[in-house]
Formats: structure tokens, sequence, C-alpha cells
């Protein structure tokens, strides 16, 4: 159903979006500049500083976060444009994109729904945005006109089938992505909606499936029975299966931490015990750090593991465990030294448990759980689990030496939240497509309601965005499989995916008007799926000021 779209676009587009670029890294120079006089007036960050200017510091991560996925995304537009095949939808993606983004550096960055960052907030003069807004090619990125074609014309290769292109360079990449999408049009999303609206377990039958593709030890060394891939591989099976189900997409997400936590800082023989047998999906993990009133501040943990012995007896409370009963081996976050403040008491501790039943959830002695409702993100359950002297050997204790468990457990964050990002890209594609499908099908006025501007518009930034969000993504993961230091950059990706996850699903609904309110359609489930990506692996709030604050510390 073709909308009669203008497909030539801007002749000089890479050049206007070179020039925007230029004009973005400045102004967050300026911004940078202006925020460091704020929060550390003598050379160095200041935590007390950091925490009266939080509006500042998090807008500036925003800043920040928009101009690394500008890079990437032109970054990704001139290797299409190098390999002649930076065609109609991927022209409009890279136009759209730029204009809105560019124009949002300038007039107001959304952090959320009620709070809008505009570089006054950080401090910038008006002197430096009144220049940013004089760059000639932001004028020639937002004629109206040429948005409107741009628009148009995305929506038009949307209906065709045509997303634009990933950028993949590597053809076993293109094969995993293949694979992975067949199979979850296949076997995930027919079960999507029976397994959110029942608020049912994941079939076991599926996980073995996924075990046999190697989902489960895709980062996994070779030696240890896995996959041996890299973060890139994680996240297109990542993104691809929770474009099926969020909550099959996150079932690889545990065994990730689990083996990069025990291959990473495990003794040789917790290695060979375990990464194997991860790998295979013989063991099921679960992370099990959060307590209840402590959130992110794990420095505030009180779960107390007290030796007697050979054994660990531990003592209290743990919170939002996903995959708590089902699960075989629990990565568990605990203080060993109850005099030692802060990070420095706590320890990692691989404490197995018997898998639980629907009947008998968690059948270790020592050991209880009540299950949390949630309103999606389902599959695997959520727990509050209580600990009343339930033992873990000695042995366990990860790497043979206390104390190190909040520094164990740093060292996968930066995993942990390129996945979630992946994650979050699966959702937004999702959104997006289900958006796409019922504006082509739904019909008002004599056509189909994808005709006019206001929703082909919704549909076309959809695209825009969860592209730029995956050249962010992407770009991270590349990071952290060449061994540099990743962890602003796997932030950035988090914190951008998670919120155009939420504004695909938000924007799908409305094209549905009242129907994507109804429960029977999966524009609704995705709605609430979407939801809790900015929450969980770090509060969009806490990621913000991670970032602010490691790139001023990097700077400073």
């Amino acid at each position: 159903m073709p909308l009669d779209a203008d497909m030539r676009g801007l002749p000089d587009l890479l050049p206007l979006c070179g020039a925007g670029l230029s004009a973005a890294e400045r102004l967050l120079d300026a911004g940078r500049r202006a925020v460091a006089a704020l929060v550390a007036p003598n050379g160095k960050a200041e935590p007390a500083l950091l925490d009266a200017h939080q509006f500042a510091v998090h807008g500036f991560a925003w800043q920040a976060t928009y101009v690394e996925a500008l890079r990437q995304t032109l970054r990704w537009a001139t290797t299409l444009e190098g390999e002649g095949a930076l065609a109609a939808a991927e022209r409009a993606i890279l136009h759209l994109g730029f204009a809105e983004y560019l124009v949002q550096l300038a007039g107001g960055i959304p952090m959320s729904q009620s709070e809008v960052v505009r570089p006054a907030d950080l401090g910038v003069v008006e002197e430096a945005v009144a220049a940013f807004r004089a760059t000639p090619a932001l004028a020639a990125l937002s004629d109206p006109a040429a948005l409107a074609a741009a628009r148009l014309a995305l929506a038009d290769e949307m209906l065709a089938g045509r997303f634009g292109a990933v950028g993949l360079d590597d053809p076993a990449m293109v094969a995993i992505r293949e694979e992975f999408l067949r199979f979850t049009a296949a076997k995930v999303t027919p079960l999507a909606q029976e397994i959110h609206g029942e608020d049912k377990l994941i079939p076991i039958e599926l996980l073995q499936e996924m075990a046999e593709m190697g989902v489960f030890g895709l980062t996994v060394p070779e030696e240890h029975g896995g996959l041996g891939l890299g973060k890139v591989a994680m996240c297109l099976v990542s993104e691809a299966l929770s474009a099926g189900y969020l909550g099959v997409g996150s079932l690889g997400t545990r065994s990730e931490i689990a083996a990069e936590l025990i291959r990473a800082n495990g003794t040789p023989e917790q290695r060979e015990k375990y990464l194997s047998a991860i790998a295979s999906g013989a063991i099921l993990p679960t992370a099990v750090f959060t307590e209840p009133g402590t959130g992110s501040d794990l420095g505030a943990v009180r779960t107390r593991a007290v030796r007697d012995g050979d054994v660990y007896r531990i003592h209290g409370a743990k919170t939002w465990i996903t995959h708590g009963s089902r699960s075989d081996l629990m990565t568990l976050l605990v203080r060993t030294d109850p005099d030692a403040p802060g990070y420095r008491g706590l320890s990692m501790l691989l404490a197995e448990k018997p898998r639980g039943t629907e009947g008998d959830p968690f059948p270790a002695p020592g050991m209880t759980g009540t299950e949390i409702h949630v309103l999606g993100y389902r599959g695997m359950k959520e727990y509050e689990i209580g600990f009343d002297g339930f033992e873990v050997p000695v042995s366990a204790l990860l790497g043979g030496a206390e104390g190190q468990g909040f520094k164990q457990l740093m060292e996968t964050f930066e995993s942990a939240r390129i996945q979630t990002a992946a994650r979050a890209l699966g959702v937004a594609q999702n959104a997006m497509e289900l958006g796409l499908a019922y504006a082509r099908d739904r019909n008002a006025f004599g056509r189909a309601i994808v005709a006019f501007p206001r929703v082909h518009a919704k549909l076309a930034m959809m695209a825009a965005e969860t592209m730029m969000a995956r050249q962010l993504t992407y770009f991270a993961a590349r990071q952290k499989d060449s061994g540099q230091r990743c962890d602003i950059e796997a932030g950035m990706a988090k914190l951008l995916a998670a919120r155009v996850a939420w504004a695909n699903a938000d924007s799908a609904l409305q094209i549905h008007g009242g129907n994507g309110y109804a429960m029977e359609y999966p524009i609704s489930r995705v709605l609430c799926d979407a939801r809790i990506l900015s929450i969980f692996e770090g509060a969009a709030e806490v990621q913000a000021h991670i970032i602010g604050r490691g790139i001023l510390g990097r700077i400073n």
C-alpha cells in the first residue's frame, strides 16, 4: 500500500549530518564545562555536589548519550554509503533521527514524561546555544517539507517490510540473527500472549530448545562447553528473542551474569564445576542481590553469612528475584564481615538449591519464598526470599576470598546493561511492528489510518529511534568485545534503549486506540513489559548519575 512518498530526500544528507554532529559536540563540551564548574570546582567531582546538582548532572548524561547516539548513527550510515547500501529507509532514518535529536539538544531532552532538561539547566550560556542553533545544517535538516517527505518515505519502506539495514559486517553474525528471528517467529511469539495472560512459567520445553541452540552458553568459552562468542552475538540473540517476548529474551541474562562472575573470578574448581553446566542449560542460575529497602544501593546489603565450620549460615531477606523458584544456583550477595562498612564486607556465594515446583517452590531447609505479582515481564516469576539458617558450603565462596563480592559484581555490570539494552531493542521492534500492522489494516474515514500524517509520523520516529539506540548498543558491545572499558557506553545504551522501548509501546498503543487497551491485543502486553526496562539493571535516574559522574571523572 504505497503512500506516494518522495524517496530522494536531501542530496547532501551525510555532510549535513556531519556538520550537525560537530555542532552537537561543541554544545556537549559547553555542557561538560558548565556542569564541571558546578560539581568539580577543584578539578574533581565531589559526591555532595553531584547530589546537590543532580538535575544538571543527569541532564548532561542525557546530552552525552544523544551525542554518542548521533555519532554512532552517522558511523552506521557512512559505512552503508561506502558499501552502496544507504537506501531510502536508511536515509530517512538518518534524516529524522538527526533532525529530532539536534532540535532536542537545543530545546529540551525528555529525561522522563515530566522532566525536560534544557542547556540552561546545565548552566550553558545562551551564546553557546545560539551558536548551535545558528548552524546552517540544523536549518536544512529541520526543513518542514523535507521532514514530511522523510516520514512518508520511511513509512512506505516500513510497509514493504524494510526497517533499515542493521549494519552487520560479519556473515556469521548475520546468520545468527536470522536464525533466532526465525526461531522467535515459530516458537516464541505464538506463546507470548498465553504466558502473559495466564501468568505462567515459560514452558521448560522451550528452555530446552534454547539450550540446544546455545543461548545459555553464547559467551562461555569453548573449553567450558560454550560457543565462545562475544557481546555483539549476545545482543543479536537477546534482541531477537525479546521481540517475541521479553521474558524469553531475558532467560539468558541470569546465565550470562553467573557465567561471567565465575569465569572472571571463580577458582579452577568452580569454573570446572559450573561453566559447562550453565552453558548447556543443565543448571539454571538466578541473581540474588537486591534487598527490601535497598534497591540499587548494594552497599546497604544486610543479608548475613555467618561461618560455622565448613558452612555459611545465611540470614536475611532478598527481593525481586527473577526465576527464583525454578533455578538451581544462586549468585548470592551477602555480608560476611558485619564490621566492615559499605561494600567492603560483601562476598559472593555460589549457592546451590533444589529446583522448586508449583506446589513447593522453595523446598530447601532454611529458605522460604513469596511470589511478587507483576504487571508484565512474566514467564519466570518474581519472588521475595527469606533465609533463616540456609546452609552454603564455604567452598562455594566465589574465588575463595571474602570481601570481594561487590568488586566481582561490578565487573558484570557492563555486560548486563548491554544485554538489557538489547532486550529493550527487541521490545521496541515488537511495539513498532504491532503498531505498523494495525495502522495498515485499520480503516477510518475511507482509508487505512497509516495514511494519516500523525500516524505514519509516529511509526517513522519509532523506526528512527530504534535504529539509533541499536547502533549505540552495538557500539557498546563492540567496545566490550575489544576489551575496552565501556561502563559509560553500556549505560548510555541501556538508558536510551529503555526510553525508546517505552515510547514505541506507548505510541503503538495510541495507534491502536481503544483496542490497544484490551488485553486481547498484544500491544497491551508489550506496554506492560516495556515499563520495567528503565527500572531494572539500574533505574534510569541511577544510570544517568553513573554516566554523568563517569564522564566528568574521566575528563577531570
